[in-house]
Formats: structure tokens, sequence, C-alpha cells
């Protein structure tokens, strides 16, 4: 009798226990971050308006037609007075770069990012288990992921990877990466570093669709630590939700609206062509579609659903001589899921755009905004100076959840939403200064010194001496 009674409970004993396994994996799944440290360079390093001067009348090659594009750009850019240049610029070398210029860029940031995340955090280079590195614009045997693995003497049974040419939204591919590896191993420590080299990428041609990228970049870089260990939880300050990645390379208008190449005279440059905005749209609409049903609750899904059936019906019903007063706005309300917007400082037309696709206040556009000022466009790096700049501001409150929004060469957009375990109030690379944002004014004074410019005709244009 208790034979029969055993065999009678064992298959529900074998369904527990798959049960209590299945919970049990999937909480050693979770990806938390736990501190992260964003770069910021010497002063010595920054650029201001005179000095932009000075390096765009270094372009021999630029004719007066070219003087005004730049002009235009760049006080149209978003882009402030303090931001960061590398140090091939200051020594006017940036038309004859070597490899140990971009070395020595990246070795900086790592060096002084890397060893204060860790320092802060308490944990030692050896207790790494998986690093992985994005920077698009250079490589280089041995790679950078090897160089900081000599440079702090990690473990040989070290897991790494080295991303190059992912573009701006490299930094998430490199999360998913890291959350992937997570699902297989259990407990354990990942370091994420993300930057861009400038150095050996000036352009010094004349094409306006390549000379554009030199008024947008500037250096910066992050380092990320994470971890899938939930004894660690306590400390984590991020927990992430969900991550979508959508790639439009197939697509040869998209694949070919950012890219680098050769001009006509054989300069290399990266070239951003007139229809990227619609190559981002596209496949900022086809990343929503899956990313929204994620991140939103049942109730605005089902509002949204029957706003567009409604809208559709009034479209079929109209007649031909019927007076209307224009589309019905049947957009979805993402703040109903989502408190904060991290968004990609890929330009000001980029951040406009989000917003205005999203509905989006000038508030939630704000830390975008001022990052775009502060730092520039640091490419793969700009998300995390955006949520650095939330957290200076003590906008980041327990419970809160975060969606990440990127862009990035292929064409590629990638989001992702997190969750914020504690509140979050320290000021990493703002701490310093963010009692001045947002300033009383954006207006870059570019025009000011260079608007002569537009003045000038090509029969009489020269470049003055100061």
């Amino acid at each position: 009798m208790e034979l029969f009674s055993f065999l009678l409970l064992l298959p529900v004993l074998l369904v527990l226990l798959k049960i209590w396994k299945w919970v049990n994996d999937k909480r050693d799944q979770e990806c938390y971050i736990l501190d992260y440290q964003c770069y910021k360079p010497a002063d010595d390093r920054m650029v201001g308006t005179e000095f932009s001067g000075e390096v765009i009348k270094r372009n021999k090659n630029l004719g007066l037609n070219e003087y005004k594009f730049l002009l235009k750009a760049i006080i149209s850019s978003g882009i402030g007075e303090q931001t960061y240049a590398p140090r091939i610029m200051f020594s006017g070398r940036e038309e004859t770069p070597t490899l140990a210029d971009g070395i020595l860029e990246m070795e900086e940031f790592f060096q002084d990012s890397i060893g204060k995340l860790l320092s802060r955090a308490g944990v030692s280079p050896h207790e790494i288990d998986l690093l992985v590195v994005n920077v698009s614009m250079i490589t280089a045997p041995p790679c950078l992921s090897s160089r900081i693995i000599n440079h702090y003497k990690m473990r040989q049974d070290i897991k790494c990877f080295n991303l190059t040419g992912m573009g701006c939204s490299a930094s998430l591919i490199s999360l998913d990466i890291v959350r992937n590896v997570f699902k297989s191993y259990k407990n354990k420590y990942a370091l994420l570093v993300t930057s861009e080299s400038l150095s050996p990428n000036w352009y010094a041609g004349n094409d306006r669709s390549m000379i554009l990228a030199n008024c947008l970049f500037r250096s910066g870089g992050c380092a990320i630590l994470l971890t899938n260990n939930k004894s660690l939880k306590h400390r984590a300050m991020l927990k992430l939700k969900c991550l979508v990645r959508t790639h439009h390379g197939a697509r040869d208008e998209s694949y070919n609206c950012c890219i680098q190449r050769e001009d006509e005279i054989g300069k290399v440059g990266f070239y951003l062509g007139k229809n990227l905005p619609k190559a981002a749209t596209r496949s900022f609409v086809d990343n929503l579609r899956v990313i929204t049903p994620k991140i939103l609750p049942v109730t605005e899904l089902v509002r949204f659903m029957v706003v567009s059936l409604v809208k559709k019906w009034n479209r079929h019903g109209s007649t031909k001589g019927t007076t209307t007063q224009g589309p019905i706005k049947a957009g979805v309300n993402f703040k109903s899921g989502v408190d904060h917007f991290c968004i990609h400082t890929g330009g000001k037309a980029v951040i406009d755009g989000i917003g205005f696709s999203l509905d989006l206040t000038e508030y939630d556009l704000e830390p975008a905004r001022m990052t775009l000022h502060r730092f520039g466009n640091t490419s793969a790096s700009s998300l995390w100076y955006v949520l650095a700049y939330m957290e200076a501001k003590k906008r980041l409150k327990k419970g809160d959840k975060v969606l990440m929004i990127s862009f990035g060469a292929g064409f590629k957009c990638n989001s992702c939403l997190w969750e914020i375990v504690r509140d979050l109030e320290d000021g990493n690379v703002w701490k310093d200064e963010i009692q001045n944002y947002p300033p009383k004014t954006l207006v870059n004074p570019y025009m000011e010194k260079y608007g002569w410019i537009q003045d000038e005709d090509p029969s009489t244009f020269k470049i003055p001496e100061d």
C-alpha cells in the first residue's frame, strides 16, 4: 500500500521538482548593474568655439560652401562649449594619425574608468568572469579586450568578447551578450566597456556627407559592472527587464545610409546619407512594435487597439465631400509603463524625432539634450551619460522604469527596459556641475564669432588670421 502511494506521488514530486528547478534557474538568469563609471577626459582636451574654428581652418580642402555648411551644422547640432576631443587634435596631427594615437586614446579611458569602477565597487579585476568591449572604429591585434586583461592581470579563464564596427548602438549589443552568457553561468561578474576611438578617424576631405561626422562625435566612454548573483541584489542599481534588437541590414537603403568609405579623392571618412532619418524611423518603428507589448500594461494596449479601430472605421466611413479636422492621433502612451527615457544623443534631430514619436515633454528630453550639450555624441557610450544625468538630478527612484533607445550603423535600432532597484543619487560624471544644468541658453556662440562666413562670396573668400 505504501509503495502504491509512493508511486502515485512520484509524478507529482517530479513535476514540483521541475517547477522548482525552472524557477531557480530563472532567478539565476537575472541581469543586474552593480555600478557604472562614465569617462570625463582632462580639461586640456576640452573643445570650445575658438578651437573648433582653428581645426576647421586647418583643412585646406574646404571651400566657402563647405565652411557655410559646417557653420550651420555646428550651431544647430545642440553641442556646447565643453565637449572633449582626442589629444591628436590639439597637436594638429588629425590628418596624419598613427596606430599609437588610437591605442593611447583608449588606454587613457579604460585605465581611468575601469580603475575607478572596480575600486568603488570593491571588486578585484581577478574576480571578473566576463569582459565585453565595444569600440567600433579601431581594431589592432592584440584586441582591446586583451589589452585590458593584460593591464589588470585578469584570470586566464575569463571569457572575453571584442566588438568592432557595431556603431552607436553597440553598448546594448554588448549587454545582450552579457545577458545571454548569464543564462548559462551562475553567480558571475561581467565588465562591459563601451567607447569610440576618434583619433584615427578624422575626415580631411570636403564631401558634405562625410565632414558632418567631424562636427558630431566627441570623446567619451563608460565601464559597467554587472552580475547575475541574486545574493548581490541588495547592492544592485538596476535590473534588466527586457531587451530588443532590430537590424535592417538586409535593406540596401538602410545598409548604405551610414557607412565608412573613401571619397572621390581617396580620403576615408564616415558617410551619413540623406536617407538616414528614413532608415532610423523605419527601424525605430519595427523595434517599438516588438518591445511595446513587453513594457506597457495590458490596459494601455487595449486602449490603443480600440482607438486604432475607431480611427480606421472613421476613415472608411467618411465620404468624399466630408470636411475633416485632420487625422486622429492614436499613439501609445508610453508613460503608462515607462518613467524615464534614456535617448541616444545622436544629434538634436534624433532627440526631437523620438520626442515627437513618443509624445514626450521637454522634461523627458532634458537628460538627452543636456548630455548632447555637455559631452556631445560619444557614440555607444552616450546612453550612460544620459542615465548619469538622471541620477545626478535624483530622478531615479526605486521601482521606476527606464527605457533606453539607441541607433547604429547597419542599420540598427536597439532598446531595453531597466527597473531601478534602489534610489539612485550619485552624481557620477555630473556631480561637480549638475547644479549648472540645464543652462539658461543652449545657443552656440560659433555663429557670433564666425558668422562673417555667411557674408562672404567665392571671389573674395579669405580666412582671416584671427
